[in-house]
């Protein structure tokens, strides 16, 4: 069975607003980064020297002492850091504190053991961290320096942008659950290296656990993978997270830029490159992302891959999602920042629309929640939107190996999307 574009709760659009907020940079930044540029050869000695201070002192802060460092064959470098030194407890509330233990799977969760050598291209270089660390990241002065501001790296932007189809914006492609109370999400990503028209845009495939009012006290929980040049410098598609107890204000960072998410495991690095990836007509690769509330403690944990925790979202984090979710959402987002005029060719999922299927188009499969009593079960009733489906699409199902899917993305600019 098939479903399309339906009609959806304002509160929907009022959350999908707010995601113009979204992934990695305001698309505005086209323009203003002409700007910037320019100014910058017109610096002052002392202007430079300032903001570079500026910026050393924040990597001093994100940057731990590492006990081991490996060369990425992609150009990263991964810092293996103890687990107590990692930038979560560098958080007030967190100060002191120590990871905790694995907690209960949700029941019907089928956990199998799989190398993270299958998903990340920075286990190529045959190293390791040894056990007690974490492997995070390096961040170079030249990621700062991408961003807006040493202020805003590594944040989602937090001005609203009219999402019409004549205005820089976030365009999305997704299916989502509401009104019911929601411990957790589960689904298989379909991974691919969509195009990515300029260095201020993004492509991203992703969950969302989501909490609040849809104003100022939105909570979030997020994951997925993203090619987000701006951020990491390149066009591969990376492993990350996010989270904001704010609406994207003051709270919360991209992966491990910032205090609050503690990492717990020694074989994934957050922000790194995902390898294989899936080609059009060819090979198809995906990945497994679980996010379930601990009962016990209340903590939010990350699975990736079959079996290996990532780490947790400690509920002190949050007001809403301290207690549970009230919506989840599943799918795909770009940045249009409409060079020349026209709508931007940056893909979404394999850069085909969904009526396309199986090894041409993106997908999400095996979609679930987590419910009250911590047990996995299927979407009761899975609606899927598309902003604008000239450009970008969605055709959701079920059957019985899927379970609940669809399909998505598109080529941004074509005929019927000029």
């Amino acid at each position: 069975m098939v479903s399309c574009c339906c009609k959806i709760p304002i509160f929907v659009f009022i959350f999908l607003l707010l995601l113009v907020i979204s992934s990695s940079i305001c698309a505005t930044h086209s323009s203003e980064t002409g700007n910037s540029q320019a100014n910058n050869q017109t610096f002052r000695p002392e202007e430079e020297s300032k903001k570079l201070k500026l910026v050393r002192e924040r990597l001093n802060k994100i940057n731990k002492p590492a006990l081991k460092t490996i060369q990425s064959p992609d150009g990263d470098i991964i810092d293996c850091v103890l687990l107590r030194h990692q930038p979560a407890f560098d958080h007030p509330k967190l100060k002191g504190k120590k990871p905790l233990d694995p907690p209960e799977s949700p029941n019907g969760h089928n956990r199998k053991g799989m190398a993270a050598e299958d998903f990340q291209m920075w286990m190529m270089s045959g190293e390791s961290c040894p056990e007690g660390t974490i492997p995070i990241r390096r961040t170079t002065e030249g990621d700062m320096l991408r961003a807006s501001s040493v202020a805003s790296f590594g944040k989602k932007p937090t001005r609203l942008v009219r999402r019409d189809s004549t205005s820089d914006g976030h365009e999305h492609a997704v299916g989502y659950v509401s009104g019911d109370e929601y411990y957790g999400a589960k689904a298989n990503i379909n991974v691919w290296a969509p195009r990515v028209s300029n260095q201020y845009e993004f492509s991203l495939s992703q969950l969302w656990v989501i909490s609040g009012s849809f104003g100022d006290d939105l909570n979030t929980i997020e994951a997925g993978w993203q090619v987000s040049p701006e951020l990491y410098g390149d066009y591969y598609p990376r492993f990350f997270t996010y989270w904001t107890s704010d609406a994207y204000q003051a709270t919360g960072c991209y992966n491990l830029l910032c205090s609050g998410f503690v990492q717990t495991n020694n074989r994934i690095a957050i922000g790194a490159a995902i390898s294989p990836t899936s080609s059009y007509g060819g090979g198809q690769f995906d990945i497994s992302l679980l996010v379930w509330k601990d009962p016990k403690h209340g903590n939010w944990w990350l699975e990736f891959g079959s079996g290996i925790l990532v780490g947790y979202w400690p509920s002190i984090l949050f007001t809403h999602l301290r207690d549970r979710a009230s919506m989840v959402q599943f799918g795909g987002e770009i940045v249009n920042s409409s060079p020349g005029g026209s709508h931007t060719s940056t893909e979404m999922g394999s850069g085909h629309f969904a009526g396309e299927g199986f090894g041409k188009a993106s997908y999400f499969r095996n979609l679930q929640v987590v419910d009250w009593d911590n047990n996995l079960i299927p979407l009761p009733n899975l609606k899927v939107l598309a902003d604008h489906p000239n450009c970008y699409d969605i055709q959701g199902g079920i059957n019985s190996v899927w379970g609940n899917y669809f399909y998505f993305g598109g080529p941004g600019r074509n005929v019927n999307c000029p």
